[in-house]
């Protein structure tokens, strides 16, 4: 960047601060070719390699593509320089959520559309095998139009970030607002860790303080363990009886995403209009509007008999270049492959599903354009599993990516080499 001028790479033109953290900042920014405002996130890529942090900033930019949602802050592109890497993102202007409650508790039916859109999102992101682990007011923004928007992915973890026991065991997130089971260091689930944390900003929302606070921290862990907490006179006895099975102490008995989803209390003030979601209006950067049908499944379209698959845009091809590749900046392998065909999606679903009964491997769909490939039998560090995913990149040619999510990696490589690359040789296009 010229500091001088406040110019990025001739692209953006850098403002005003908007916040800091450890080893980034983050500013205010306008693309040069649009107009559109935009949030800039800068990276000292020095104290990154410092604290030994790479892999995170790694892995934040691969949740970050992953995770595109209308209520998930929308990464536009990765840039970088030798000491800098500089995260393009959407521009929240309404700011902090946090900024609201400080000024005190919220009316209910705006509380319930803010927790309504927060979950959405979570349960996206869970879809996706992505745990965001520091779910707090600060941590989510809105937009113009009042929407919620939730960012800072840094302590998010992936389904390969489980240990064999097929749980997480980082310590991490912001005490009023982690779990008991975090707390306890014995493992736990990401996804019924963040439901905690989704039920304590319930609760922040309509209190306007927090459920589990004491200036002595152990004390403040002591309650959260307890759940010991009370209700505020003025809370219904609906919304009363969901925080207490989404604060439940004990993860196994604890209310499900889906669960919530379907009670009552949740979703008033649902209609089948505000369910479908407009993903064109809400992309302001022509090249990226093709991610919109990527949301239609999450937000109530209807289902084809063609599987619907994520399109990439310009920047999605320009990052698997070699040259483009941030991972690169780290000097950390790659354990992600890569196909191109001319056939329709159907038939390279097919071709999937032959390989797969072929080598005895078990096929499931997790979501639209996402399948999963996994071992009959336990290999040498755990159970192999795989994930194929179908991407758009023009109307007659489709990418098919392959990673390995769990298991041993040499026998990820020799499944690659002698089951699914001679398996898929009909339909690539090299």
């Amino acid at each position: 960047m010229d500091n001088k001028s406040g110019i990025l790479m001739q692209r953006y033109e850098i403002g005003r601060l908007l916040g800091q953290g450890a080893f980034a900042k983050v500013y205010y920014a306008r693309s040069y070719q649009t107009g559109q405002s935009v949030a800039i996130k800068v990276i000292d890529k020095e104290k990154v390699m410092r604290i030994g942090n790479a892999a995170q900033i790694i892995r934040e930019i691969s949740i970050m593509r992953l995770a595109r949602h209308p209520n998930i802050i929308f990464l536009y592109e990765v840039l970088a320089t030798k000491t800098k890497i500089y995260f393009v993102m959407e521009y929240a202007k309404g700011g902090e959520l946090f900024s609201k409650v400080a000024k005190g508790k919220l009316q209910e039916d705006v509380a319930r559309k803010y927790f309504q859109q927060l979950i959405n999102a979570v349960d996206f992101c869970h879809s996706r095998a992505v745990y965001h682990r520091d779910l707090k007011p600060e941590n989510i923004l809105l937009d113009e139009n009042e929407n919620l928007k939730v960012s800072d992915f840094g302590l998010s973890a992936l389904a390969e970030s489980k240990r064999l026991d097929g749980l997480l065991h980082t310590t991490c997130g912001t005490p009023a607002y982690v779990s008991p089971e975090v707390i306890n260091r014995k493992g736990y689930d990401g996804a019924k860790a963040d439901v905690w944390s989704c039920g304590v900003i319930l609760y922040v929302l309509l209190a306007g303080y927090l459920p589990f606070y004491d200036s002595n921290l152990m004390e403040m862990y002591r309650k959260i363990v307890k759940a010991k907490f009370k209700f505020p006179s003025w809370f219904q006895p609906e919304v009363r009886k969901l925080l207490t099975r989404i604060l439940d102490p004990n993860p196994e008995s604890r209310i499900t995403i889906a669960r919530i989803k379907e009670n009552a209390w949740f979703r008033r003030g649902i209609s089948m209009k505000s369910r479908t979601y407009n993903a064109e209006s809400s992309i302001t950067n022509s090249s990226d509007r093709n991610v919109a049908a990527s949301f239609q499944h999450e937000n109530g379209g209807a289902l084809e008999e063609i599987p619907r698959i994520t399109n990439l845009n310009a920047f999605d091809i320009i990052s698997l270049s070699d040259g483009f590749d941030v991972s690169r900046l780290f000097e950390e392998p790659c354990s992600k492959a890569r196909f191109f065909s001319w056939k329709p999606a159907s038939v390279i679903v097919s071709t999937l599903e032959e390989i797969a009964k072929r080598s005895k491997q078990k096929l499931s769909k997790k979501d639209e354009g996402l399948f999963k490939f996994e071992a009959a039998k336990e290999g040498r560090n755990g159970i192999l599993s795989i994930e194929a995913e179908i991407f758009g990149v023009a109307p007659a040619s489709h990418m098919v990516e392959v990673r390995k999510t769990s298991g041993d990696t040499s026998e990820y490589y020799n499944l690659l080499d002698e089951v699914l690359r001679p398996g898929l040789q009909e339909i690539v296009w090299t």
